[in-house]
């Protein structure tokens, strides 16, 4: 009889894409999933360590496994693997702790791999896949225990992820999100000591990627702004059909003050530049955000500095997160932590000036035709279809227009509760 598996991933689109690489490995080796009460022979948890929640759900996860399949063996792997290994040693079922990544294919080899996949074959979700292109960061933010714990830069060989698109649309998936620990430093290991004239650049693979065959559209995931280059928009220009035309760039804060405490590479002016030199090139694009409020020695000036950048890119989405002090990092040790109290009304502020954004941006593209990917009922309404837009939004549109895995191509009508109602257009065969 097969042993049985189950797998937990906490945090971002790239460990779900690694969970994803391992779980199938494991297939490939002869165990079978798991079903819903059935206990597992291996459980598999793939941690989380940008905060302090992360690692505390990251044990609960590993708890419940532990009693839900006693007889199971537990391997951790993920960041708070690597940060705090004897943490994760002490906690019941645990037999295996990976702190380094590179060390998987010897580790799942005692389990019975003979050859670790180079790419996925699908994930849980039927029509959208992310697909990991490289790893590791260096930029050394002050709020960020990431470089410390994926500190190893790698790219993905471009033949590679050009194979691996390929096989996942032929599969059906419709939308590919690219995905890294920092995107936009694609090729940076490829490049050193070649001419500049010879470098490997994300804007090459981008442009290679939406050559390929078949009815899909490409989606980067967060990017920095310094990466927001003439190349990579002018190729997102060119394949203005294939490639969505949405950014997430990552601003954390527009103000200068706290931007230098933060470590980032760059002041609110050239943040502002490279959104607008984006718009300016692409139709109605979106750019969404993330933003850290109540940085330690945050003022009300830096904070309204803040709000008004915000205005000023016309975020269609921002990620709002009040500071938490992560141990490890130069932030947690900085002069002026700020109160709860205090963060938490900056965060409901920016929540007021997001909905504000966010709605004008919707209303903007009123009367416009938006390519839908179809993902299912609307939670909202059982009578309606919901999807997302080449342009990030979400749009609820009536039952019947198409079914889930479809592109459709709806005229945007109205916009209520952060949402786009889309009235039947034109539907494109899968």
């Amino acid at each position: 009889m097969s042993l049985k598996l189950k797998t937990a991933t906490l945090g971002c689109k790239v460990n779900q894409y690694e969970t994803e690489l391992v779980r199938e490995g494991l297939l490939n080796a002869g165990y079978q999933d798991a079903q819903d009460r059935q206990p597992a022979d291996l459980c598999v948890v793939n941690t989380c360590t940008v905060t302090a929640e992360g690692d505390a759900k990251s044990r609960q996860v590993i708890r419940k496994l532990a009693r839900g399949n006693p007889q199971a063996r537990i391997v951790v792997m993920g960041c708070y693997a690597t940060r705090a290994p004897a943490e994760l040693w002490r906690l019941p079922g645990v037999v295996e702790v990976v702190t380094d990544k590179r060390e998987l294919p010897d580790l799942l080899g005692r389990f019975g791999v003979v050859e670790m996949p180079r790419g996925v074959s699908g994930l849980s979700d039927r029509h959208r896949a992310y697909v990991k292109v490289q790893d590791g960061c260096l930029l050394n933010c002050s709020f960020c225990i990431i470089p410390q714990v994926r500190p190893h830069m790698v790219s993905r060989p471009p033949h590679e992820i050009l194979a691996e698109v390929q096989g996942l649309v032929e599969r059906g998936y419709r939308e590919i999100v690219l995905t890294g620990i920092h995107l936009g430093h694609y090729g940076v290991d490829f490049n050193k000591r070649l001419p500049k004239r010879r470098w490997t650049r994300l804007s090459h693979l981008v442009d290679r990627l939406a050559e390929l065959p078949g009815d899909f559209r490409l989606r980067l995931s967060s990017i920095e702004a310094t990466e927001v280059t003439h190349e990579l928009i002018a190729v997102m220009a060119n394949h203005a059909g294939r490639v969505c035309p949405h950014l997430h760039v990552s601003m954390q804060s527009g103000s200068d003050a706290v931007l230098r405490r933060m470590r980032r590479r760059w002041g609110s002016r050239r943040y502002v530049d490279r959104c607008q030199m984006f718009r300016q090139r692409l139709d109605q694009a979106a750019i969404t955000t993330d933003i850290i409020v109540g940085f330690p020695g945050e003022t009300e000036d830096d904070f309204g500095a803040t709000c008004r950048v915000a205005r000023e890119v016309g975020f269609s989405k921002i990620h709002i997160f009040p500071f938490s002090a992560r141990r490890g990092t130069p932030a947690a040790e900085m002069p002026g932590q700020l109160p709860k109290s205090v963060k938490q009304q900056r965060a409901r502020h920016l929540a007021e000036v997001e909905a504000e954004l966010r709605d004008d941006y919707f209303r903007g593209l009123l009367g416009r035709r938006l390519q839908v990917l179809v993902e299912g009922t609307s939670r909202r309404d059982a009578e309606s279809l919901t999807g997302t837009s080449c342009r990030y939004a979400p749009v609820d549109l009536p039952a019947g227009t198409a079914t889930a895995g479809e592109f459709v191509t709806v005229t945007a009508a109205s916009t209520a509760h952060g949402r786009i109602r889309g009235q039947e257009g034109e539907r494109r065969a899968q």
